[in-house]
């Protein structure tokens, strides 16, 4: 449950804090399109490079990032597993189990695990140093020019920014009934997958109803304090581009642009 970084922020005074949610949000767009456009071992490298120079920059501990991962390990090895046995090519060894592994499955799989993991590491990065509500209102204002064709713009960067910023809490939740339910003599760590998966079935329950009554609080909250959607609202804080945002804005489609021409040369 502690591995679980997603929606978390970590304040900071860097130049990756003080830019425009708008011009993160649009670089880690970009970053996954260019990261899914690599296939050589130099662009893969580069990247990797960038992203962890990025996460330096940006004051959060690496430890902390790459603990984000820890959750979709599973999904990670699963996938890679997938593609070393099911990608046709030169098997790695005339042995039996050897024999259906190939040398570019193995590669592919390890592009496929790389890509996976720098994505999750950006998203992570754009959480960890925007707070929920800067990243509303740049969800927002990307999605301003959307109403034209009758999409509530306000309404669904209302929703996202709700269901990132309730992660953690979700997560505190449901530790506390796992632990609560662990003092009553349930075990959640013994017997096989379908066995343990029973045992979280006193957890869901209790998690719903906690999850309900959350938003029906917050609901209740919101009325109170007279909201009644994006039409005719202020804020304090108007977004605005700066110094910051053309120096990331810069810097990251430097590093893209020779990242491509590598890829192509």
């Amino acid at each position: 449950m502690n591995n679980i970084t997603i929606g978390q922020y970590i304040p900071g005074d860097s130049v990756i804090h003080r830019a425009d949610p708008r011009t993160k949000i649009i670089l880690s767009l970009v970053f996954m399109v260019v990261i899914f456009l690599l296939n050589s071992f130099w662009t893969f490298l580069a990247v990797t490079a960038f992203i962890i120079l990025s996460v330096e920059i940006s004051g959060v501990p690496l430890k902390y990032t790459l603990r984000g991962l820890k959750p979709l390990l599973l999904i990670i090895v699963f996938t890679a597993v997938v593609n070393v046995f099911t990608t046709i090519g030169t098997p790695v060894s005339d042995v039996v189990p050897l024999k259906y592994v190939t040398w570019e499955g193995l590669i592919l799989a390890a592009k496929l695990a790389t890509r996976l993991a720098l994505i999750i590491i950006s998203g992570s990065l754009l959480t960890f140093t925007t707070t929920p509500i800067l990243l509303t209102d740049g969800i927002e204002k990307l999605l301003n020019p959307f109403k034209r064709i009758g999409i509530p713009a306000h309404e669904l960067a209302m929703m996202m920014s709700i269901a990132l910023r309730f992660i953690p809490t979700l997560l505190e939740e449901t530790d506390k009934i796992m632990k609560a339910q662990a003092a009553r003599g349930a075990d959640f760590d013994t017997g096989n997958l379908v066995q343990r998966a029973k045992s979280f079935v006193p957890v869901l329950v209790p998690l719903f109803v906690s999850a309900f009554r959350r938003a029906d609080e917050l609901a209740t909250a919101m009325e109170a304090r007279c909201y009644r959607g994006g039409t005719g609202r202020t804020r304090m804080r108007q977004l605005r581009f700066t110094a910051a945002d053309l120096a990331v804005s810069l810097t990251t489609f430097l590093i893209f642009s020779t990242v491509l021409i590598l890829q192509l040369f």
